[in-house]
């Protein structure tokens, strides 16, 4: 059990944001939280992710946290600079029906998600398999149970591709990456229809319509 609760966490925060903010000269620099997660990794037990899917505390009410779509975690408006403190906030993030939370076994708090939680950053090609890296340091191999998908923006057509990294959590992939997955992709045929797409992990993921593939 997490020691240092979300809502202690949350007061924590709100307390310092206030001086990080009274100098100009600080405007950039992230409450230092650095006992908070200090003490948050001492207590987590074992090496594996925290099994918050586990956990169904009384919901604390929503903070001002937000994640942006480029993968960067705010904090009342200011960049939370600090990578371990991030890392720690991501492994107890869990998707629910009604938005996304931070969640400890004795409580939980909303936060804002503009797109996905993560960012795929890079990829290799290992064998037959796309091994994707987040920017919080998550590697998963795409395969039946962590899917490749793509959302196209109906007014422009642009493709915006995801990877489910675990228990409804996804990394948007970024554009370099993407770039060099087209080059990876193939024609396939699904369900009568022929599409573009990759293949990983013994699957195949249509990607977009190949009679949409520019000549």
């Amino acid at each position: 059990m997490l020691p240092a609760t979300l809502c202690l966490v949350y007061q924590h925060l709100s307390r310092l944001a206030p001086m990080a903010k009274a100098t100009d000269a600080q405007k950039n620099v992230t409450p230092d939280a650095d006992g908070i997660a200090a003490a948050a990794q001492k207590a987590q037990a074992g090496r594996g992710m925290p099994p918050v899917h586990q956990w169904n505390p009384p919901h604390c009410g929503d903070i001002d946290m937000r994640i942006a779509r480029d993968g960067t975690w705010f904090y009342q408006g200011t960049p939370i600079g600090r990578p371990a403190l991030v890392k720690l906030f991501s492994t107890i993030l869990r998707h629910d029906d009604d938005g996304y939370v931070l969640v400890t076994p004795v409580e939980k708090v909303g936060i804002t998600v503009e797109d996905a939680p993560f960012v795929a950053v890079d990829f290799q090609r290992k064998g037959d398999d796309l091994v994707f890296e987040t920017n919080v340091g998550d590697t998963v191999t795409a395969d039946a149970a962590h899917p490749i998908r793509v959302e196209r923006d109906a007014d422009t057509g642009e493709p915006a591709p995801y990877v489910l990294v675990r228990d409804r959590l996804e990394a948007l992939i970024d554009r370099k990456s993407f770039y060099r997955l087209v080059e990876l992709g193939e024609v396939a045929t699904v369900d009568g229809t022929d599409w573009f797409g990759l293949r990983s992990g013994g699957e195949f993921f249509a990607m977009i319509p190949a009679a949409d593939l520019p000549d």
